[in-house]
């Protein structure tokens, strides 16, 4: 007998708010994320150069080569050389909408708790003792949260500590929802 994902949506709330809170904490209060990103010496000239381009929103590479075939040519290895070699993403101008970045983080959380709680009502009976939900959902927790930054330094140029910073964060969020899910856990009917 499988555990009815509506029967957990107590742990998937009540996880959903208090990773919120810790991410809220983490980025505020602790602030270990804030070398994550170096300021460029000449910030106003590099602004000026990308404004003078009108590069629509989104991650754009430099130098730009998306053909493998191209790579191989001189003039791409030359610029590859020469340097830089970046990824610029670009946000719409003007500060950041907290609000709807808030509200985003909050569905991020909502849709892993939904996601988490689905994988534990597959593999965990009805009246599981607190220690399997625990183990179960913060391995999951841990996988759904973080895993997929490993890409970002291995492709994208993230230095490793950010990637370890934001595994950490995934940690302590799996933790989180893994003791919200444990401590609710439907007994047996």
């Amino acid at each position: 007998m499988n555990v009815s994902l509506l029967a957990l949506w107590m742990p998937i709330l009540l996880g959903t708010f208090l990773a919120w809170i810790a991410s809220a904490l983490i980025h505020m209060l602790l602030k270990y994320h804030d070398g994550d990103y170096q300021q460029l010496g000449n910030e106003d000239e590099v602004a000026a150069a990308i404004r003078a381009g009108k590069p629509g929103l989104g991650v754009h590479s430099i130098p730009y080569c998306v053909d493998m075939k191209k790579m191989g040519e001189p003039e791409m290895q030359a610029k590859f050389s020469e340097g830089p070699v970046a990824f610029v993403t670009i946000f719409p101008s003007g500060m950041p909408a907290m609000g709807k970045l808030i509200g985003q983080q909050i569905i991020y959380f909502l849709v892993g708790g939904l996601l988490l709680g689905y994988c534990a009502s597959l593999s965990l009976a009805p009246g599981a003792d607190y220690l399997s939900v625990f183990r179960q959902v913060a391995s999951v927790g841990f996988l759904a949260f973080g895993w997929a930054v490993i890409p970002y330094s291995i492709w994208y140029g993230h230095r490793w500590s950010t990637a370890l910073k934001f595994l950490l964060d995934a940690l302590i969020y799996g933790l989180i929802f893994a003791g919200c899910f444990a401590w609710l856990w439907p007994g047996t009917a």
